[in-house]
């Protein structure tokens, strides 16, 4: 169900982001197609995250992810 609805998701984009190009031009369907789908990844992520403190997991921040998969 979340995979159909991640898709939906886009497909939605997708069609309101051409209607958009089309009057307001292919910049402006950049930038609101951009900030749409950072918002959609940024509330999965948040989402995955969330679902990892439930199960015990530690989080890292950004910092301690790049240190332990560089060493």
């Amino acid at each position: 169900m979340k995979r159909f609805q991640q898709k939906a998701v886009v497909m939605t984009v997708m069609v309101i982001g051409s209607l958009i190009g089309a009057f307001k031009g292919q910049e402006a369907k950049q930038k609101w197609m951009f900030k749409i789908l950072s918002k959609q990844d940024e509330k999965q992520t948040r989402a995955v995250r969330k679902a990892e403190v439930r199960k015990g997991k530690v989080l890292l921040d950004d910092i301690e992810m790049a240190a332990y998969h560089n060493s």
